[in-house]
């Protein structure tokens, strides 16, 4: 199985870059979100993604170099 890569299979520097910015951070991770077909995730992401999520996913993105899996659903 291949390695889940976050942010489009970018690496991590650009995948922190994009994080930090909320408006692409709220972007690509919906995307992201949808593109695995977690649909309940990803519109978790697009109504609540300038709050707590986008503060999660930052330092989940920078602690341990992935973004948050919201619901594995």
């Amino acid at each position: 199985m291949a390695k889940k890569s976050d942010y489009f299979g970018l690496g991590y520097l650009i995948s922190v870059i994009l994080a930090i910015i909320p408006v692409t951070a709220w972007i690509c991770g919906a995307v992201t979100r949808f593109s695995e077909g977690k649909i309940v995730a990803a519109l978790i992401r697009l109504i609540f993604g300038f709050t707590i999520v986008w503060i999660v996913d930052l330092i989940m993105m920078i602690t341990s170099k992935h973004i948050w899996r919201l619901l594995n659903i």
